[in-house]
C-alpha cells in the first residue's frame, strides 16, 4: 500500500480545495514578505521544493529570479510550466522526491512553503530533506519552511470541519492527535451530489524548538522563529510557524 501523499488521486481531487482562488492571491504578497525574510538580492537563484502548480515558482520567476520548482506530482508540474509558458518566464520544473533532490551549492534561497515538511512516517526522511537544502544553499544561503506548528495546532484543534464552496462541493476533515502529539491524522471526505472521495493524511508535528533544533542539527547555523511571513514573533498569537535558516 503507498503512502498519501504518493497517491496522485488525492492531490487531483484536492487541488481545488488547497488552491482556491483566495490562496492564490495571496501569493503576490507572500513573495514580497519571503524576500524580505531571506534578504534575496535581485536576479538571485531560488529553490521552490514541494512547488505543486508553482503559484511561488511564477510570482518569483515574474520578478526575475532563477528559478527551479521541484515536486513529486507530475500533473502539478504539467500545471506549472503551462503557466509559465504562457508568461514566456524560464523556470525550470523537476519531477523529484524532496527526499532525493540535491545540488550542491546552487541556490541562494530555498523554501518549503504550506506544511510541506513531516510527511513521511521516519522522522530521519525529514533530516535527510534538511540536508538536502542546506547543501543545496550556497554558502550564506536561506531557507524558509512555513507550517503549521504544534503549538498552533494545540490551540485551535478541531475534530471536524467543512467547508461549503460555490460550486455545491462539500470538504470534510476529521482529525486526530497521535502518538502523544507527535503526529496528527486527518481524513478528507470530498463530497458532490452522490460522488465521495476520501484520503487520509499523517503527517508529523513540529513546535518551534523541535523545528529549530533540527534545523540546527543539520548544520544551519542561525535559526530564526516567526508568527507569521512578516516577522511577528512565534507566541500564543502565531499565525504559523516560520523557520528562517542561514547556512
Amino acid at each position: 500500500m503507498s503512502d498519501w501523499y504518493d497517491d496522485d488521486s488525492f492531490w487531483e481531487t484536492f487541488q481545488n480545495y488547497m488552491f482556491d482562488p483566495p490562496r492564490l492571491g495571496l501569493a503576490v504578497a507572500e513573495v514580497d514578505q519571503m524576500i524580505v525574510l531571506l534578504g534575496l538580492k535581485s536576479g538571485g537563484a531560488v529553490l521552490d521544493l514541494c512547488c505543486g502548480i508553482g503559484r511561488h515558482s511564477i510570482e518569483l520567476g515574474r520578478r526575475g529570479y532563477k528559478v527551479t520548482g521541484v515536486d513529486r506530482t507530475l500533473p502539478y508540474l504539467d500545471q506549472a510550466r503551462a503557466s509559465a509558458s504562457k508568461e514566456n518566464l524560464k523556470i525550470e520544473f523537476v519531477l523529484s522526491d524532496m527526499r532525493e533532490f540535491s545540488r550542491a551549492g546552487n541556490f541562494d534561497a530555498a523554501l518549503n512553503f504550506f506544511t510541506a515538511f513531516g510527511y513521511f512516517e521516519n522522522p530521519a526522511d525529514d533530516a535527510r530533506v534538511a540536508r538536502n537544502l542546506l547543501e543545496s544553499l550556497k554558502p550564506g544561503g536561506r531557507l524558509i519552511v512555513d507550517m503549521n506548528g504544534k503549538e498552533i495546532m494545540a490551540r485551535k484543534f478541531r475534530e471536524r470541519d467543512w467547508d461549503k464552496r460555490d460550486d455545491g462541493t462539500i470538504v470534510l476533515e476529521e482529525r486526530r492527535v497521535l502518538d502523544g502529539w507527535k503526529r496528527v491524522e486527518s481524513r478528507w471526505t470530498w463530497i458532490r451530489g452522490s460522488e465521495r472521495r476520501s484520503s487520509t493524511l499523517v503527517v508529523r508535528l513540529y513546535s518551534g524548538v523541535e523545528l529549530e533544533s533540527l534545523l540546527r542539527e543539520v548544520g544551519f547555523r542561525e535559526v530564526g522563529l516567526y508568527g507569521s511571513l512578516s516577522a511577528t514573533p512565534y507566541d500564543q498569537n502565531a499565525e504559523r510557524l516560520v523557520a528562517v535558516a542561514s547556512k
